[in-house]
């Protein structure tokens, strides 16, 4: 990384020295050399922390990065002079349960096949999860694409099949090329519960909760880097990350580089898969497909114009309006903390039900379900 002028950099290739003083890897680098240099940036930033006199705050807007700061060991490296809180960028953490009454009313009041991603299956709605009607008999399947459900539709005319959309910018594409595949086919039986995201709002909602976030790179591949090149303009600072070690480290050094100066930044910490314009094909599917709507976050509330719905040409397509579904509210547990968790407000830890009556096993909240899960990570790995 590195390059740039004013506020907002934009990340170029990097150099050899030190990964390229703080700017990521050389091509020709040996793991040996690559465990050095970070070793040496550690050190660095350990050393820089601890003469600042208090620490920084990073917010990670992605749950890979989160598992990933555990399970390399990140957080203990350089605690206690960086906070790192986890925000709400674990797109099944954020779908709120009124989301799995909806699909529960699908497969249970009109008997529609069901089509998931497998961590929603244990997500708990207001009184049992998918998994639990699944057992009972309701059709619940889980894909790995939302174009599986399009092609598990068209193999079986004879059956009802909703795909449940939760994603960010990364997965919502997939999501709309199936529309696209059902509309082409004139496909009748095919439909999508929606609760695409997008991140900008999020941001926003979110501003004043940390020193700089580190943006997730999934979402960012897709969108491009202008909107954290804007919100750094307006005062809020950011990298987006890869998710290496090096990479890792690089982005947070980034950050304490950066924040030394003062002054609010931007620097894309990955730019061999971020680009400034992102994924105009993945955009522009969209685009078509979908429009912007008001949405409801796990511990945000409704974050006006965050959300994804599809256009009026393939309403047909919208399991809420083919079913003329009721309105469903959902009844959280309010002895689960997953909210707080998901604002950075608290530790997994801090909730009273974290690790006792909220497992794996037998979760209570989202975050100890999903695979990017916050809860998940600090039960996984041992939490500080």
């Amino acid at each position: 990384c590195g390059g740039g002028g004013g506020g907002a950099h934009r990340g170029s290739a990097g150099g050899d020295a030190r990964c390229a003083a703080y700017g990521g890897e050389h091509p020709m680098r040996s793991a040996q050399d690559t465990r050095q240099a970070a070793s040496e940036i550690v050190a660095d930033l350990r050393r820089i922390l601890a003469a600042r006199g208090r620490s920084i705050r990073i917010m990670e807007v992605c749950g890979t990065h989160t598992h990933e700061i555990f399970r390399l060991g990140i957080r203990k490296l350089l605690s206690p002079y960086m906070e790192l809180v986890s925000g709400p960028g674990c797109p099944v953490c954020v779908t709120p349960v009124a989301f799995i009454d909806e699909a529960l009313w699908l497969a249970q009041e009109r008997g529609v096949t069901v089509c998931t991603f497998g961590d929603l299956l244990r997500v708990p709605g207001s009184s049992e999860t998918l998994s639990d009607a699944r057992a009972r008999g309701a059709d619940v399947r889980v894909v790995y694409s939302p174009y599986d459900a399009y092609e598990y539709a068209a193999a079986n005319k004879d059956k009802e099949v909703a795909f449940l959309a939760v994603g960010f910018e990364t997965t919502t594409p997939g999501a709309c090329i199936a529309v696209a595949a059902a509309a082409s086919a004139s496909l009748t039986n095919f439909s999508l519960l929606t609760a695409n995201k997008t991140m900008p709002q999020a941001y926003e909602a979110m501003r004043g909760s940390c020193d700089a976030f580190l943006y997730p790179g999934h979402v960012h591949a897709v969108s491009g880097t202008a909107v954290c090149e804007d919100l750094a303009r307006h005062g809020m600072s950011g990298v987006v990350a890869g998710f290496t070690a090096a990479e890792l480290i690089t982005a947070l050094a980034f950050i304490v580089k950066k924040t030394q100066e003062g002054k609010p930044y931007f620097v894309n910490c990955y730019p061999r898969i971020v680009r400034p314009e992102g994924s105009p094909n993945g955009r522009a599917i969209v685009e078509r497909i979908m429009e912007p709507c008001d949405s409801q976050w796990r511990g945000l509330g409704i974050i006006a114009q965050s959300g994804m719905k599809l256009k009026k040409p393939f309403i047909d397509f919208d399991s809420r309006v083919k079913y003329s579904m009721p309105l469903i509210e959902g009844k959280e547990n309010h002895s689960c903390r997953c909210g707080d968790v998901l604002q950075g407000k608290c530790m997994p830890t801090e909730c009273p039900v974290f690790g006792k009556g909220c497992t794996p096993e037998h979760p209570v909240g989202a975050c100890m379900v999903s695979g990017e899960g916050t809860c998940a990570a600090f039960y996984r790995y041992g939490g500080i």
